[in-house]
């Protein structure tokens, strides 16, 4: 469990670093905002929503919830190059977010996670 958490918490902390940057320096991000409180992390995207992110250490996994593609569950996978991995769509945590930031924001974005 303590190897879950500290995985778990540099993953969060990676990510809120990495939402905190895009948010700063990307066109058309003016309004959205980043918030990370109590183990949560909320992005806001303006009139496209918010997604939430979040440790779940009874699963061991970090969940998210996106205004796009809905919610999913992460498990940490070495096997995929350590990652927190979705197996029903095969994608990492990483992937869906560049993946769905990019249409949102009309230009590619680097998410670490």
């Amino acid at each position: 469990m303590s190897k879950y958490h500290d995985l778990a918490d540099e993953s969060m902390d990676r990510l809120l670093e990495s939402l905190e940057e895009i948010v700063e320096n990307a066109e058309g991000a003016e309004d959205w905002e980043v918030d990370y409180s109590s183990g949560v992390l909320t992005l806001k995207v303006g009139e496209h929503g918010t997604y939430v992110i979040n440790k779940q250490p009874p699963n061991m996994q970090i969940w998210l919830s996106s205004p796009t593609s809905g919610p999913k569950r992460y498990d940490y996978s070495n096997d995929n190059g350590g990652v927190w991995f979705y197996a029903r769509d095969n994608k990492s945590l990483k992937n869906l977010l560049e993946e769905e930031l990019k249409v949102i924001l009309g230009n590619p974005v680097d998410v670490q996670a």
